[in-house]
């Protein structure tokens, strides 16, 4: 019943928001095309700025990999996290994602295409990406802004939050694939 209702819903949400996004801009009297222009603009500028950074992870990701360090820190924490049932390729995503965002994105690329997109790895690995933020950078900007320089409690709570929506979306994806 929730698969079918999921899967509806899916189907969709891309075709209304489609519209309804611009039909609520014209209502709103604004120019719809010339927003989306600029917006697009702006995130061709930021790809580009982006692209050194996502190589270099790339690279580094491949050579931890080719090293074989990743089948020992894996080899480490698989008797710690298997019997939860958390996959322990995950446990690497798990930490990039409170340090970097594109780090972690390379990260989720490559276990999706090392293990498919529809695998259980898959599917945790982009839930994991899309349900957790990179927590360290947020904290350095919001508290920044604002002047924060005790930051006390929020960095353990942040740490916390990600453990949990780590654990979450591993949960939510065998519970729901």
């Amino acid at each position: 019943m929730i698969r079918g209702a999921l899967d509806a819903l899916s189907l969709w949400a891309m075709p209304v928001l489609l519209v309804a996004i611009p039909l609520v801009g014209i209502v709103r009297g604004v120019k719809v095309y010339d927003v989306f222009i600029e917006g697009a603009k702006e995130g061709f500028d930021v790809a580009v700025r982006i692209i050194p950074f996502l190589v270099g992870i790339l690279v580094a990701i491949g050579m931890f990999r080719g090293s074989g360090a990743m089948d020992l820190l894996l080899a480490g924490v698989r008797p710690i996290v298997a019997p939860v049932g958390f996959p322990p390729e995950l446990v690497p995503l798990a930490v990039l994602r409170s340090l970097t965002g594109s780090g972690s994105l390379a990260f989720t690329t490559d276990l999706i295409k090392t293990h498919g997109p529809d695998s259980m790895i898959g599917r945790a690995a982009a839930t994991m990406y899309g349900s957790s933020e990179t927590t360290f950078y947020v904290l350095a900007v919001y508290f920044g802004a604002v002047g924060v320089r005790r930051t006390r409690h929020a960095v353990p709570a942040a740490l916390i939050a990600d453990l949990v929506a780590a654990a979450a979306a591993v949960a939510v994806c065998a519970w729901m694939f």
